[in-house]
């Protein structure tokens, strides 16, 4: 009897303390977001969690919708089917550079990136401190850009950055550039992955670095 006794006081005690809060993480984008060609703990958005974890903010691991190939509306149909609930104390979007690769309109872009960011911000309960918006790398100094015209690459990567940004900017969230640290890979064959296209987890790290430096006193 004592010892059910016992059983039944530790679990009441158990039941009374206060959960770990834990902060959550939607990241959005594409191929960039989700870590093509690198392991699961190697993308950004795990790499930041993993940064923060370390500095004492403790962060769930991050919610993804993100698959290689997508495009601003393809994003915009995938987070509609998987509905996410939020709100969320973090929420990132990268996307734009398959509008780019594919020839898509500036236009059309601008459009569909501002109805991301408006869902975005939902997601973050309307604080715009909580999104943040990153910059589109140059893909056009991999080695999978051989023989294509990679100041053409560079000059609509540059365009399509221009209206992210000026969207942001309006919007008030955070933004950070990872474009021009992106084009460094020219001279360090190291920052790309093996297909010889997407990033490296070295370059993801640089990036998870700058999305902390960037986010981390917001979160206590």
């Amino acid at each position: 009897m004592q010892l059910l006794l016992t059983i039944h006081f530790l679990l009441t005690l158990l039941a009374t303390q206060p959960m770990e809060n834990k902060f959550t993480f939607l990241a959005l984008g594409d191929s960039y977001t989700i870590g093509e060609a690198v392991d699961e703990s190697e993308r950004w958005p795990s790499q930041f969690v993993q940064r923060m974890n370390v500095a004492g903010k403790s962060f769930h691991a991050p919610e993804i919708i993100a698959k290689t190939g997508w495009t601003t509306d393809e994003l915009q149909a995938a987070i509609a089917e998987k509905n996410p609930k939020g709100p969320y104390d973090l929420v990132s979007l990268l996307i734009g550079v398959n509008n780019q690769y594919r020839g898509n309109s500036l236009e059309v872009y601008k459009k569909e990136f501002i109805e991301l960011l408006e869902q975005a911000l939902v997601f973050a309960g309307n604080n715009p401190k909580h999104v943040v918006v990153i910059s589109i790398p140059d893909w056009g100094v991999t080695p999978f850009a051989e023989g294509r015209d990679r100041n053409k690459i560079a000059s609509e990567i540059d365009q399509f950055n221009f209206i992210n940004r000026e969207v942001a900017a309006a919007f008030g969230v955070v933004y950070v550039d990872i474009t021009a640290h992106s084009r460094t890979a020219s001279e360090d064959e190291d920052l790309i992955a093996t297909d010889k296209l997407h990033p490296s987890a070295k370059m993801y790290s640089y990036w998870s670095d700058r999305v902390f430096e960037a986010m981390k006193d917001q979160y206590q």
